[in-house]
């Protein structure tokens, strides 16, 4: 049978309540009474009931994290944002998949209010209505992480996803390219398709060119589906001179299609990708990328969540977090 406070107390000759305030930390008890009770804990093996404690004390100091897929990289780091920071306030974390299927996502929400957690990062694709009235009627806070909700009424922390591939699309034309290919995800993504599309697209009309549909394939954020928009662009008459992924994985496929086919990357063909995960510096040669903080992502993500949860002052629920391009060789020197 389970050790219980009860037989702890037994043990070291003192109440249940004085057991309790040694578990929680309370200062009020006397450092002999305190070494009673710790040296009745180790011997029994006792191990407290966070369950219970939660009850008593209205707080179980577990976060729920609904993520779409801890296999991928970039969701991997952002996770470890969130549990470093998770540890530093003492908070314990219970990870769930969501596969980015709305149906799943609302029921993982559930769950996880259903074991009591104290709050929620949430990582998702599309936000819908539904999303949305289910975190305004959750009953502890709730945080976006690498996830937009376009009301901006529930605290989230991203990067400017436009105004990225904006700066990498000029960049191409900067240097003389006018056939400039899009590998993006689904364009009802708000992120991976929409807003690095728009960023796409105004970038070419400020500089007076034209969205040419045969220069944009749309992928599913894989390795093997950049390969399959590479072969694409290959089979059409005018193929890009400089292709921008949108994702790094997506980049990569670009770049092996485009040297299974006899390009050379960067002569023949520039390439750029999004999020600077550690594939970038895996393919060669090595790849030109948006650099996404994403383990910072995470981490901000967990703070603001914190402060939520523990009421402090919150000056700004939407945070935008910088970004940056870093050059690397799969595209030429300016």
């Amino acid at each position: 049978m389970n050790t219980t406070i009860y037989d702890v107390a037994k043990e070291a000759g003192v109440s249940m309540a004085t057991v309790s305030r040694v578990v929680n930390g309370n200062p009020n008890v006397k450092p002999a009474t305190r070494k009673k009770v710790h040296e009745a804990i180790e011997r029994l093996g006792y191990r407290p009931n966070a369950v219970a404690r939660g009850l008593a004390s209205k707080k179980t100091t577990t976060v729920g994290v609904i993520i779409p897929d801890i296999s991928s990289i970039f969701f991997a780091e952002l996770a470890r944002g969130i549990e470093d920071i998770a540890t530093m306030y003492n908070y314990n974390i219970i990870l769930s998949n969501s596969d980015q299927n709305k149906e799943k996502e609302i029921h993982l929400l559930n769950t996880m209010l259903g074991k009591q957690v104290d709050g929620i990062v949430f990582m998702g694709g599309q936000i819908t209505e539904e999303h949305v009235e289910e975190f305004k009627r959750s009953p502890v806070p709730i945080v976006l992480a690498a996830t937009l909700e376009k009301t901006e009424e529930i605290p989230s922390v991203n990067i400017d996803y436009q105004q990225a591939a904006y700066e990498l699309v000029t960049e191409f034309i900067q240097k003389g390219h006018k056939d400039i290919g899009l590998v993006s995800g689904p364009l009802e993504d708000p992120i991976n398709g929409e807003e690095k599309f728009l960023g796409y697209r105004r970038a070419l009309e400020d500089a007076g060119l034209n969205v040419n549909e045969d220069m944009v394939a749309i992928g599913d954020y894989t390795y093997d589906s950049g390969i399959e928009a590479m072969n694409g662009f290959i089979e059409k008459d005018n193929m890009p001179t400089a292709i921008f992924g949108g994702t790094d994985e997506m980049a990569l496929g670009i770049i092996h299609g485009a040297q299974d086919n006899g390009y050379k990357v960067p002569d023949d063909l520039e390439v750029v990708g999004f999020d600077n995960t550690r594939l970038a510096t895996m393919v060669r040669p090595t790849l030109s990328t948006v650099v996404q903080p994403m383990y910072d992502i995470g981490a901000v993500a967990m703070r603001l969540l914190t402060k939520f949860m523990n009421k402090e002052t919150v000056e700004e629920q939407t945070v935008v977090l910088p970004h940056r391009i870093q050059h690397r060789n799969s595209t030429k020197n300016k």
